[in-house]
C-alpha cells in the first residue's frame, strides 16, 4: 500500500519529534526532572493493593506477542484458560476504581503520541494525571494504560485471521500483517517486549519497597532513605517507557511498508529500556540491603526470644523445642525409625538430648555413639529421652548436591530424630548454639530435662566415658560419676576391649603402648618381653595408636606382620581410645578442675601429651592401681639395664622396681606437648606440665590429617 500525501506528513513530523525526543534524552537531567515530578506528588493518603492488578497487567502483556496470532487451524488448542487471580472478588473491586484514571492515561497519551509532542512533555502529563496516587500506584497504572493500548492492538492482529469483527478492525485501524512482515518487524517487536520486561521489574521493586515492614526499617533508615530517594526517578522512566511503547503501537497503525524496516524507533526504545535496568540494578542491591538490615533485627528478636524462653520456667518443653526447630513446620522431624515425618509434640515431657554437628562428623564418631545409643535403649533403663540432630551449616554457602548428599549419607546412619532439612534450623538457633552452647567444630550433646530446662551443656563427654551409666546425663551425674572414680587401667579402656578387662581380672601385667616410631616398637616389643619372661611377670602388650591417626595403619601392619603384640586393627576403637581421654579433660574443665589440685587431671595430661608426640610411650599396670607409664626412649634404656636392678623385683614387685630404677633416666630436659581439638575458648589460659610443675606455653594448631 503507498503511502499518501497526508501520511508522509504526519511520518515526518514524528521523525523530526524523535530527533528532539534524542537530544532532550541524552542531556535532561535527573536532577531537574526529580524537582519536576515532585512538584505533582500530592497523595492524598490512600493505600491500594496494586500487586493483583501488576499481575493482570503482566498476563496481559506477556500475550501480547507474535508468537500468539492464531490461525484458523490452530486458534481451538491454544487458547488459554483465563487465570485465578483475573478472577478475584477485591481485584474487580480495584479495577473499578481505577479504570476511568487508566482509560484517561491511555487515550491521553494516544492522542499526544499521535501528533508532534515531545515524550517528556507527554510523560509529565500522566504525573499531573496520577498526582494522587503513590509511586508504586502511579507506575502501575500507567503500565496498566499500557496493557490496555498494547493489549487492544495485539488482540485485533492475533484474532484478525479467525474472527470477522478482529478483521474488520484490523482492517479499518490498518494493522499490518503481522506473520507476514514479522522477519521486518522483529527488531521493533523485541525491543518493546524487552523494555516492558524492565518496565515490570523496575515496577515490582519498587511494590516490594512498599511491602517491607515498617516494624523493622523505617523511612529513615539510611538504605530505605537512599532507596526511596531513586523511586520518583525510577517511576517517571517507566512511564516514559509506556509513553514509547504507545507511540511505537501507533507508528504501526497505517504505515508503508517502506516505514516499517525504521531502526529509528528501536534505538530509543532500546535506550530507554537501558536508563530503567541500570534503575532496577540499583533497586535491587539496595533492597537486598534493607531485606539483610530486617533480617539481622529479626534474628536479633527471635534470638532475644531464645535467651528469655529459657530463663522462663516451663510446664513442659515444647515452648522450648518449637523455638529451636522451626515452629512454622507442623513435621519439622523425621523419625529415622520410622521413616516417618512427626512434629515435636512426640518429644513432650521427655529428656532430649540435642546432638548438634555439622556435615562433617566422622565414621568413627558416629558408629560409637550410635553404638551407645542402642545399648541404652536395649538396658533396663525406660526409654523417656530421645536424641535429636540438629545439623548446623554454613548458609552463606550454596546448597549443593554433594552437602544433599552428605547430610542424606549421614541421616541414613542415625536411629534417632533429625531435623527433616537443614535449612529448618533458623539464623537466630544458630547463633544461640554458637554463642551460648559454645559449639564451634566439634559435635556437642545438649540435654535438656522434661521441662525444657539445660541440665548440661554438653554431655558427649560423660557418653563416651560412661556411655549407659552417665543416665540421665546431667552436670549432676556427671559430678557424681567423677567422685567415684580413681585413676586406673579400667577407668582407661573401659569396654573397648573386652580381652584387657580379662586379663586384669585374671592377675596380668598389663603394657599399653603408642607411637609411630617402628624401630623403637620393635626393639621395646622384643625387650620388654625378654624382661618379663626373666621377671617371671604374665605379661601382655597392645598396641594403641597416638591420638592422630595417621601414620598408625602403617605401624598397625608391621606389627601384625612380624607379631610384635596385640593391637586393635578397628580404627574405630583407636579413635574412642583417645578421644575418651580427650572427653575426661574437657569433662573436668567442665566442672572447674585444675591440674594442681586434680590427679586424674594430670595423668589425662600426660597420656594426651603421649598421644600428641610421634615418639614411643608405654604405660604398665596390674592389679588395677598399681600403674607406671614412661616415655619410650627412657623406658627403654632402663629395660636394657635389667640385670642392675633385676633383684629388686623379687623384693618389691615388678612395677615397684621398674618406677625406682627409672628416677634416675628421669632429666629437666623435656618437651611436653598437649594437643586438645575442638573449641580453644573452653581451654584454661593457664595449664600446668604434668612433669615439671610449671606453666606451659599456649599456641594454636590448625591441623588436617587424612590417612
Amino acid at each position: 500500500m503507498a503511502a499518501t500525501p497526508l501520511m508522509a506528513t504526519s511520518t515526518a513530523q514524528k521523525l523530526h519529534a524523535i530527533k528532539g525526543e534524542r537530544h532532550l534524552f541524552s542531556s535532561s537531567d535527573d536532577n531537574i526532572i526529580m524537582k519536576q515530578i515532585q512538584q505533582t506528588h500530592s497523595p492524598e493518603g490512600r493505600d491500594l493493593d496494586v500487586r493483583p492488578v501488576l499481575s493482570v497487567v503482566e498476563e496481559v502483556l506477556q500475550r501480547a506477542h507474535p508468537s500468539f496470532v492464531l490461525t484458523t487451524a490452530t486458534h481451538q488448542n491454544q487458547l488459554e484458560p483465563v487465570h485465578e487471580a483475573t478472577q478475584h472478588t477485591g481485584l474487580t473491586l480495584m479495577l473499578e476504581a481505577i479504570a476511568f484514571t487508566v482509560h484517561r492515561i491511555s487515550y491521553e497519551v494516544t492522542y499526544k503520541c499521535s501528533g508532534a509532542g515531545d515524550a517528556h512533555s507527554t510523560t509529565m502529563a500522566v504525573f499531573h494525571t496520577l498526582s494522587t496516587y503513590t509511586w508504586d500506584a502511579k507506575a502501575v497504572m500507567a503500565l496498566a494504560a499500557l496493557a490496555v493500548n498494547y493489549g487492544e492492538f495485539w488482540l485485533t492482529a492475533q484474532l484478525h485471521a479467525v474472527n470477522p469483527l478482529a478483521k474488520s478492525l484490523a482492517l479499518l485501524k490498518q494493522i499490518p500483517d503481522i506473520i507476514e512482515h514479522t522477519d521486518v518487524l522483529k527488531a521493533r517487536f523485541d525491543a518493546i517486549n524487552n523494555l516492558i520486561r524492565v518496565m515490570l521489574n523496575v515496577t515490582k521493586s519498587i511494590i516490594e519497597f512498599t511491602e517491607l515492614p515498617s516494624d523493622y526499617i523505617s523511612l529513615d533508615s539510611p538504605d530505605m532513605t537512599m532507596a526511596m530517594a531513586h523511586i520518583p526517578t525510577a517511576v517517571y522512566w517507566v512511564i516514559r517507557g509506556v509513553v514509547a511503547c504507545i507511540s511505537q503501537t501507533i507508528g504501526l497503525i497505517g504505515i508503508g511498508h517502506e516505514y516499517i524496516s525504521s531502526t529509528t524507533e528501536a534505538w530509543e526504545l532500546s535506550t530507554i529500556a537501558h536508563k530503567l535496568a541500570n534503575i532496577h540494578g540499583h533497586l535491587t542491591k539496595q533492597l537486598e540491603l534493607c531485606n539483610k538490615y530486617i533480617d539481622g533485627k529479626r534474628h536479633h528478636e527471635a534470638y532475644q526470644t531464645l535467651v528469655r524462653l529459657f530463663e522462663t520456667i516451663h510446664i513442659d518443653n515444647l515452648k522450648i523445642l518449637r523455638a529451636l526447630i522451626y515452629s512454622k513446620d507442623d513435621l519439622p522431624l523425621f523419625d529415622c525409625f520410622t521413616k516417618k515425618r512427626v512434629g515435636v509434640d512426640v518429644l513432650r515431657r521427655k529428656i532430649v538430648m540435642l546432638f548438634i554437628s555439622d556435615l562433617d562428623i566422622s565414621h568413627e564418631e558416629l558408629f560409637i555413639l550410635v553404638q551407645i545409643y542402642q545399648d541404652i535403649h536395649h538396658s533396663k533403663i525406660e526409654r523417656n529421652y530421645e536424641i535429636v540432630w540438629l545439623p548446623v551449616t554454613d548458609r552463606y554457602q550454596p546448597w549443593t548436591q554433594n552437602r544433599e548428599d552428605d547430610f542424606n549419607r549421614l541421616a541414613s546412619n542415625m536411629p534417632w530424630y533429625i531435623l527433616h532439612h537443614p535449612s529448618l534450623l533458623q539464623p537466630a538457633v544458630i547463633r544461640y548454639i554458637r554463642d551460648v552452647w559454645h559449639f564451634e567444630k566439634k559435635p556437642i550433646l545438649v540435654v535438656l530435662d522434661p521441662q525444657g530446662k539445660v541440665v548440661c551443656p554438653n554431655a558427649i563427654h560423660m557418653i563416651w566415658i560412661w556411655g549407659s551409666l552417665a543416665f540421665p546425663f546431667t552436670s549432676g551425674r556427671e559430678e557424681a560419676l567423677w567422685k567415684e572414680e580413681t585413676w586406673k587401667l579400667e577407668l582407661l579402656v573401659d569396654e573397648i576391649d573386652q580381652t584387657i578387662l580379662s586379663w586384669i581380672r585374671e592377675g596380668k601385667y598389663v603394657c599399653l603402648y603408642g607411637g609411630e616410631d617402628i624401630e623403637w616398637i620393635r626393639n621395646f616389643t622384643k625387650l620388654l618381653k625378654q624382661v618379663a619372661h626373666e621377671a617371671k611377670v604374665p605379661l601382655e602388650m597392645v598396641y594403641v595408636g597416638k591420638s592422630n591417626p595417621k601414620g598408625i595403619k602403617k605401624a598397625i601392619a608391621i606389627i601384625k606382620e612380624e607379631k610384635l603384640s596385640s593391637y586393635w586393627d578397628d580404627p574405630a576403637m583407636v579413635w574412642f581410645f583417645w578421644v575418651r581421654l580427650e572427653s575426661m579433660w574437657y569433662s573436668k574443665m567442665q566442672h572447674g578442675r585444675n591440674i594442681e589440685e586434680d590427679q586424674i587431671m594430670q595423668e589425662v595430661m600426660q597420656m594426651l601429651s603421649f598421644g600428641g608426640s610421634d615418639e614411643g610411650w608405654a604405660i604398665i599396670s596390674q592389679a588395677s592401681f598399681d600403674m607406671l607409664k614412661s616415655h619410650g626412649k627412657r623406658l627403654h634404656d632402663c629395660l636394657l639395664d635389667f640385670e642392675n636392678w633385676k633383684a629388686s623385683v623379687e623384693l618389691e614387685g615388678f612395677i615397684p622396681a621398674l618406677a625406682k630404677a627409672l628416677l634416675p633416666y628421669h632429666t629437666p630436659e623435656h618437651c611436653t606437648r598437649l594437643i586438645l581439638p575442638g573449641d580453644t575458648g573452653q581451654i584454661q589460659e593457664k595449664v600446668i606440665c604434668a612433669e615439671c610443675k610449671r606453666p606451659m606455653e599456649k599456641y594454636v594448631l590448625f591441623r588436617c590429617c587424612k590417612d
